[in-house]
């Protein structure tokens, strides 16, 4: 972001360089911070719990050092640097840490981080990988277990009437989120991916109420913006698992490009399913953080047998978001090691191919240095699009 536009997108710019500065002063105050590591994780239950959640997110620019002495190398890269980062002490104002079982990497790990971390409480959630009516009673007990679990750590009662309340905080966070996207459907774009993806990942570190006023304060200057900051360039979505640094956005839109959508963890994956406000709140729960998540992890079930329904079934969402957003190419970004993604990459890309539209497929090591290597494949890339 541009330091000298002043205001919320200076702040923004702070508060991304200074991650988790802000869960450390809540922690000098009192309060009890909630780390988790996943999409997965309901944050409405730790926020009912009166805890603070608070996303874990990796640094591209810090060499994985002193977490390779517990953790082994061949687990994913991403969470091998959240890791690292924890056992360095940069995350030493958590209370408790949460780890769902949205892969190996953070299923098989569990019992590491819980015993370097050594911290007062951790909670393992069980996740099915199937959709089905057992699956969904099952996940259900599960988070009951978790909500008796961090109630207990923290003695206190989380009832349905306060996760109903933080269900309605976090549907308008999603909202807010959402209205931000929309100012990138105009040509060119009213903001850029590098601005939105800042202040996705910096609300994942904020209480929500935080974040909330901050998501409408930069709504509100985004908005007064007459013309756009921007070029009339190329369209790309990015396709991929986590990207909690901007990095490789700004390779891409310093290409010649403008990112425009995404379907990642930390974008339109994790924050456009909404939650239903009315029925149970433990079952609506369920259904979103195990339905709803559209994730490689979890088998959809095609019953037709039919190939290209498989895939409308697994990406549909793609679909919409390259229709909505008119993306005219896509960079599927993978993570070494990252086995749920990495197996199902060719299926990806036919599905692009399917839709007519190009795509980039990019492995990397979560490092600033290898972005930077790939920055001559997606210059040919952009120009092809052009």
């Amino acid at each position: 972001m541009d330091e000298n536009s002043g205001g919320v997108v200076s702040k923004i710019d702070l508060l991304y360089r200074d991650y988790g500065k802000r869960a450390g002063a809540l922690k000098d105050q009192g309060e009890k911070i909630i780390g988790y590591t996943c999409s997965f994780v309901p944050a409405e239950i730790i926020h009912a719990s009166g805890a603070v959640p608070f996303r874990l997110r990796g640094d591209v620019n810090e060499p994985i050092t002193k977490g390779d002495n517990n953790m082994e190398t061949i687990a994913c890269p991403y969470m091998r640097s959240c890791f690292d980062l924890s056992v360095k002490g940069r995350y030493d104002f958590l209370s408790g840490l949460i780890i769902p079982h949205a892969c190996d990497s953070m299923a098989r790990t569990y019992s590491v981080w819980k015993y370097c971390l050594n911290l007062p409480y951790s909670h393992f959630i069980n996740i099915p990988h199937t959709l089905s009516e057992s699956s969904m009673e099952f996940f259900r007990e599960e988070l009951k277990g978790f909500i008796r679990s961090l109630g207990r750590f923290l003695g206190r009662d989380i009832t349905d009437e306060k996760l109903r309340e933080s269900i309605a905080l976090y549907n308008r966070n999603r909202e807010k989120v959402r209205a931000l996207y929309e100012l990138r459907k105009a040509d060119p774009p009213m903001i850029s991916g590098t601005e939105t993806a800042e202040l996705v990942t910096v609300c994942a570190g904020l209480p929500v109420e935080e974040a909330n006023d901050l998501l409408d304060e930069a709504l509100d200057e985004f908005k007064k913006r007459g013309v756009s900051p921007l070029q009339k360039f190329p369209r790309v979505m990015i396709d991929g698992a986590c990207i909690d640094n901007v990095d490789l956005i700004k390779v891409i839109e310093k290409s010649g490009a403008n990112v425009v959508v995404d379907t990642l963890c930390l974008g339109t994956r994790d924050l456009w399913p909404m939650v239903d406000e009315e029925g149970d709140p433990v079952g609506s729960l369920a259904k979103r953080y195990l339905e709803d998540l559209n994730c490689p992890r979890t088998y959809r079930g095609n019953q037709t047998g039919i190939y290209q329904d498989d895939l409308e079934l697994r990406f549909g969402d793609i679909r919409g978001f390259a229709g909505d957003f008119e993306a005219d190419g896509a960079i599927i970004y993978h993570y070494k090691y990252c086995d749920p993604f990495g197996f199902e990459i060719h299926a990806r890309r036919t599905f692009f191919d399917s839709l007519e539209i190009p795509s980039l497929y990019l492995e990397d090591e979560y490092s600033s240095g290898t972005i930077g290597q790939l920055k001559t494949r997606i210059q040919a890339f952009v120009e092809m699009l052009e």
